[in-house]
């Protein structure tokens, strides 16, 4: 085991740590491991921690606390956010020491290169969103796409998202056994059970057979969708779905064993529904949450 972040922590920290280890491990061998004086050692435990100590302490528990309650998922910049909503001041520099000391690490997501450029799309499609991930308020430009998630019992399983660019909420889905395309429209559909008028929202898809099928094409005809799509093996052109997509799986899939499409479905909805939309907070939503920011727009429209 790994000491160092403990040989640069505080006389109180590595009391904590050693009486926290007593029972595997006796006083003179982890002090000699942490180069720690067993005098010292001690010497802190009939001591009374100075207040400033005490502030030391209960600042690195709020911040394990709020690591802990965020899923392990917040790096130093969100949970320094967090900390100051909550009444508790603080510099992201302050956070990052107090996370280092205790060995906290977020999952890290690698970011989408915008600048990625080939393939085209065929003279009888059209990219009508052409990366302009802007949007001026809900409802006005939505993107899809299909990803897979395997779990042990089935094998592969399929989930297809819509988001919303606004608000980057993903407002339907559907999750399946099958990559069909009445999957695609399923996760359509579901996005606009609490839309009254769809005619004239911008829908931005992929080139794949679910996507291009009569199916998918006659429900965006009946209801006055604009159907807009990537050019031909270029995500970047959905750079944001798909960036959902990957923080999904490196948030919640890849971190668990599903043992069959229910348990699966379970994960998704709660991930998505609760965590996600709900209590995710985004940079580029200014550090709020999709479900916060619909919200603003629906009070101000």
């Amino acid at each position: 085991k790994s000491y160092s972040h403990i040989r640069k922590g505080t006389i109180a920290e590595y009391v904590s740590f050693i009486n926290s280890n007593l029972k595997k491990y006796t006083v003179k061998h982890m002090c000699k491991a942490l180069k720690f004086a067993r005098s010292t050692y001690y010497e802190a435990l009939v001591r009374v921690p100075s207040n400033k100590e005490q502030e030391y302490q209960k600042f690195s528990s709020e911040v394990k606390q709020c690591f802990e309650e965020n899923k392990k998922r917040y790096g130093a910049v969100k949970i320094y956010r967090k900390l100051n909503e909550a009444g508790i001041p603080c510099s992201i520099k302050r956070v990052q020491r107090h996370m280092q000391r205790q060995g906290l690490r977020s999952i890290v997501v690698k970011k989408y290169n915008y600048k990625a450029n080939h393939g085209k799309v065929p003279d009888d499609k059209k990219n009508i969103l052409n990366r302009d991930f802007k949007a001026d308020t809900i409802n006005k430009k939505w993107v899809t796409d299909i990803t897979y998630i395997h779990v042990l019992k089935e094998g592969w399983t399929y989930l297809a998202s819509v988001m919303d660019l606004y608000d980057r909420k993903i407002i339907g889905y559907a999750y399946g056994k099958h990559m069909t395309a009445d999957l695609a429209l399923d996760a359509v559909k579901n996005a606009c059970l609490n839309v009254k008028n769809t005619d004239g929202i911008i829908i931005h898809s992929d080139l794949g057979s679910q996507y291009t099928s009569d199916l998918f094409e006659e429900y965006m005809k009946t209801n006055g969708f604009i159907h807009s799509f990537s050019r031909k093996g270029n995500p970047y052109d959905n750079a944001c779905i798909e960036s959902f997509h990957s923080v999904m799986k490196k948030e919640e899939i890849y971190l668990h064993t599903y043992q069959d499409f229910e348990e699966c479905r379970k994960a998704l909805f709660e991930y998505i529904e609760s965590w996600y939309n709900r209590q995710r907070i985004h940079s580029a939503l200014g550090y709020k949450t999709p479900q916060q920011v619909e919200d603003e727009a629906i009070h101000a429209a």
